[in-house]
Parts: structure tokens; C-alpha cells; sequence
């Protein structure tokens, strides 16, 4: 994704063997216009889309840089996937490099490729479950070596973590 000189857009462009996500995302954009959590689809094409762009801080940035995050912002998200669902949709693939807290501290979710998965996806709903069980402890490290959040990723990728 690239920002678009002198705008808040943004361009995503799709590989060859991709282009059919691009199309695929723009259908979802559409159907979640309205909802404020998602940036807003502008234009598509055969291999790219053309949305908001989202000055941020990815929720994997918040960890790795000791910024903390509040419980807030896992309300939110929790807010903006309900309302996703309430528009038929099931989203998937929502992780930590997806979701970001803007300067204003509103919660933005991209990537919503996948969100007409059939699969159930559990991912959210265990960094929900971390967020509760060891982020919000007072001894819980708020600053995470980004080494250690690419493994936590990779075993976790690997059904190696529950």
C-alpha cells in the first residue's frame, strides 16, 4: 500500500496472481462503507483499490514500542467486528499489523480481504483472550522485542499455541 502524494489516500495494488483479492475487497469496502472503523473504498480496478489513507499505529508498533494500549481500543474492535458481522460479513485475519490506533485515538481496521471466509477465525478472539490473561497485568512487559512477536506469530501460525 502506498500513500498517494498530497492526499489521505491511499493505493493498494495487487500482484498478477492476486488481482482477483483486489475485487474481492472491493465488494467488502462497499458493504461496510458506513461503518467508521474502515477507511473508505474510492475507486477499484482490476488489480488495485484506492482507500483512506490511515495515519496510525499498528497495534504489532504499539508492542514493540511500549505504547500502550487501552481497553478501549479492544472494545472498539470488538464494536467494529460486530458491526461487520451485522452486515453479513465474518472477519478473518484480523491480527495485531491490521489494526490501528490513530492520533485521535479512533481504532481503524484494514485488510478486510478476507472477511467473507466461511472458516470460523479465532485469531481476534485469542489476542482478546491475551489482552485479558497477560497484557492487562501490572507485571506483564508493555514494551515486546518484535523477534519475539514474529515467533509468537509463527507457533502460533503453526496451531503450536492455544
Amino acid at each position: 500500500m502506498f500513500r498517494i502524494k498530497q492526499t489521505d489516500k491511499a493505493i493498494k495494488v495487487f500482484f498478477p496472481d492476486y488481482m482477483y483479492i483486489a475485487e474481492e475487497e472491493a465488494e467488502i469496502y462497499k458493504v461496510i462503507h458506513d461503518i467508521s472503523y474502515y477507511p473508505t473504498l474510492f475507486d477499484a480496478g482490476v488489480n488495485y483499490l484506492v482507500i483512506d489513507y490511515i495515519e496510525g499505529t499498528t497495534l504489532f508498533d504499539c508492542l514493540t514500542k511500549g505504547i500502550p494500549i487501552s481497553e478501549d481500543v479492544v472494545k472498539d474492535i470488538d464494536i467494529a467486528l460486530q458491526l461487520a458481522k451485522q452486515e453479513g460479513l465474518n472477519p478473518s485475519d484480523v491480527h495485531l499489523r491490521n489494526i490501528l490506533i490513530t492520533a485521535n485515538h479512533e481504532v481503524k481496521i484494514i485488510d478486510v480481504a478476507r472477511f467473507r471466509q466461511t472458516k470460523d477465525c479465532h485469531q481476534w478472539l485469542d489476542l482478546k483472550k491475551a489482552y485479558y490473561c497477560y497484557y492487562e497485568k501490572r507485571y506483564f512487559p508493555k514494551k515486546i522485542p518484535e523477534f519475539m512477536l514474529n515467533g509468537i506469530a509463527k507457533l502460533y501460525k503453526k496451531n503450536l499455541l492455544k
